[in-house]
């Protein structure tokens, strides 16, 4: 019996990490991979067939089945009329195929990257198998995401360098390190808001001011040119390193700090999802700005929700990008007494000590976290035209002693948008995705899944309506009658090779409107 034949008869389910052995791993590490280009394939190049478990591929014609709803597995493609198992690189062959066909234009660079991410995730998977996750449960769940974006179609890439690379600060292997601690000469310093913080890191000679910098990122920086000449004419020095270890979260460029409570956003040369994970000029010159729009929408706001702040950012004017440094705030100034908080995406993806594993009926926890997450989304729109990007990366939820939702965070002055510098039009149908299709959705299938016979439909429908009213807020009313949802294509923003920022949209069907 081969390996493809065993997983017909694997029970596997992306939001529990398996206990494995080394031969299982790379089986768990192709369905982990799968899931995700799958649903991205169902998404934005399939077309329903009328039957649940088969899709037809609109460009090639090719019918495609698949297992599983949420996160479909085991792909097997229709032809000489009997079905054949896919394995991992057949699929991604069978979807570069696909979008040459569906939009006349190659990418090479695409597939190595669907290559990379799964091997990403059997080098992960591996690691996991024999090293404790952290025990605090907040930072076990910014490093739980094995799988990653649920409809990226490659989630976990890493930029195509060896393991020995990445590993030593990949969130997902549950990793600490130091920061390496730079000096730079005052006269070359650029910075903007508060960025006291970074001082407290270390000691900068009389004349410099204290940069801490990324590892990995100063590795990947070695060969520039600026910054090679900035270390030999002495516009920069280095100092060491930080006395205590940071831990990456799940955005793997931004750290956090437990005993000074800080979060430190770099700039990371690598392409994570949809982007190169650099901090750019133009967004840092407008963050402090943008960050306090966010900021005061929240404090104006009746009730527990609270924004992480990013405070302002300090860098070197000779690699502005390059080793540019964000001061996002900490936890303790914002949570509730008593509340732990967890990251949205964790609760998707499952970790150990997650609150939905304490549930038998999830009624009255939905019902808690809509009213800690929706109202203070909608309110930040209606009232100061701030559009937060309230995807499930991007929001933290609060529990109390019993698993009970009691405040939402959110973060990334990065991702925010302000009327009028968007339309109207435009921010709500960002808000809409992120909010309604990449955080709501993704629960409320989680949800249903878990609990046979569970509609959590209604009750977002609630809140979106309660709320909506409370505001004076006509687009939501609407968005509970309108047919369709906005669904980002990021497989076909990836081969086509967009812009990160940039967003395109396919409809789907709105599970508000039949509710």
């Amino acid at each position: 019996m081969n390996r493809l034949d065993r997983m017909d008869r694997v029970d596997f389910k992306p939001t529990v990490f398996p206990q494995l052995t080394t031969g299982d791993m790379d089986e768990a590490a192709d369905a982990y991979a799968a899931a995700p280009l799958l649903n991205c394939l169902l998404r934005e190049l399939a077309e329903p067939t009328g039957r649940p478990d088969v899709h037809r591929l609109r460009a090639s014609g090719r019918e495609l089945r698949t297992h599983g709803t949420r996160r479909p597995y085991a792909p097997e493609v229709y032809a000489d009329g009997a079905w054949h198992r896919l394995t991992h690189p057949e699929l991604v062959a069978l979807a570069a195929d696909e979008l040459r066909r569906s939009t006349g234009v190659d990418n090479t660079r695409l597939p190595r990257e669907m290559t990379d991410s799964r091997d990403v995730v059997a080098a992960l998977l591996r690691v996991r198998a024999g090293t404790a996750p952290p025990e605090d449960p907040y930072l076990r769940s910014e490093q739980s995401l094995i799988m990653g974006h649920p409809y990226h179609p490659a989630p976990k890439t890493r930029g195509g360098g060896p393991a020995a690379a990445w590993l030593p600060y990949a969130p997902e292997a549950y990793t600490r390190f130091p920061l390496e601690l730079l000096a730079v000469r005052e006269d070359a310093v650029v910075e903007e808001g508060d960025t006291r913080a970074l001082d407290a890191l270390g000691r900068a000679p009389a004349g410099y001011r204290l940069l801490p910098a990324h590892p990995w990122q100063l590795a990947l920086t070695a060969t520039s040119e600026a910054i090679r000449d900035a270390f030999a004419d002495g516009r920069l020095l280095r100092l060491g390193s930080t006395g205590r270890p940071l831990w990456p979260t799940a955005a793997v460029r931004t750290l956090y700090a437990p005993e000074d409570d800080l979060f430190l956003k770099f700039s990371l040369d690598v392409r994570i999802t949809n982007d190169i994970r650099r901090l750019w000029r133009h967004d840092l010159l407008k963050a402090v700005a943008t960050d306090a729009a966010t900021a005061a929408a929240f404090a104006a706001q009746d009730g527990p929700a609270a924004w992480l702040s990013d405070r302002g950012y300090r860098t070197a004017g000779f690699a502005f990008e390059e080793l540019a440094v964000l001061v996002r705030d900490g936890l303790r100034g914002h949570l509730v007494p008593g509340a732990t908080p967890l990251l949205a995406a964790a609760l998707v993806e499952g970790f150990d000590g997650s609150p939905l594993d304490r549930l038998t009926d999830p009624a009255d926890w939905w019902a808690a976290y809509l009213r800690q997450v929706v109202p203070p989304v909608l309110e930040a729109f209606a009232r100061h035209g701030v559009v937060v990007e309230a995807h499930l990366q991007n929001t933290l939820v609060a529990v109390d002693a019993d698993g009970t939702p009691v405040q939402a965070l959110f973060r990334d002055a990065e991702g925010v948008k302000l009327l009028p510098g968007v339309t109207r039009a435009a921010g709500w149908e960002r808000l809409v995705y992120c909010l309604v299709v990449n955080h709501l959705s993704e629960l409320a299938a989680l949800l249903a899944e878990r609990f046979p016979g569970t509609d959590p439909w209604p009750a977002v429908r609630g809140e979106l309506r309660r709320t909506g009213e409370e505001l004076g807020l006509p687009e939501a009313a609407a968005l509970l009658s309108s047919p369709t949802l906005p669904g980002k294509t990021n497989l076909l923003l990836r081969w086509t090779d967009a812009d990160g920022a940039d967003a395109r949209y396919v409809p789907l069907p709105n599970p508000l409107a039949g509710t």
